[in-house]
């Protein structure tokens, strides 16, 4: 399925005009084919991915969609609320601590890979100039990275 990368973002990036959009939604379509829960083998990988692309691009643009006839006293409420709970905070600092625990338990390129893209917004071609290693390993790392960060909270999270 690898080799459907490039040609995904390709057909992405024609469609939304934003190569970096393009590429996020490419990973997250890798990281739900990679854990969906189904053994049953996909009989056509190609096809599955490009429907998984373009239903997470459905439901992006529906939250978007959502959110802009949204009232702006709701948005400002929202985050009031979401902001003054102590349980809330609690709940997201144990959650980036999880995250960054399975960070922490990455090799060193592929935990930068990740945070190079996820942080700074860097693309492939910048990640992979600055690490010294090819393009189509930048990605590997970046996907398996979001894999890895998934399993270990999915277990963290587990009573």
């Amino acid at each position: 399925m690898e080799n459907y990368y490039r040609e995904l973002v390709c057909f992405l990036n024609a469609k939304l005009g934003n190569r970096q959009v393009a590429e996020d939604v490419v990973h997250d379509a890798y990281v739900r084919v990679l854990e969906r829960a189904s053994d049953t083998p996909i009989d056509q990988p190609r096809a599955f991915l490009y429907r998984t692309a373009l239903n997470l691009v459905i439901d992006g643009h529906r939250r978007n969609a959502l959110r802009q006839v949204e009232p702006l006293e709701v948005l400002d409420a929202e985050e009031r609320f979401a902001n003054a709970s102590p349980h809330a905070t609690h709940d997201h600092t144990q959650r980036l601590q999880m995250l960054e625990r399975a960070l922490a338990e990455l090799p060193a390129v592929c935990r930068d890979s990740f945070l190079l893209r996820k942080l700074d917004g860097l693309s492939h071609a910048q990640i992979a100039e600055r690490l010294g290693i090819s393009r189509s390993l930048v990605e590997k790392h970046i996907v398996n990275a979001m894999k890895h960060c998934r399993v270990r909270m999915r277990e963290w999270d587990a009573p």
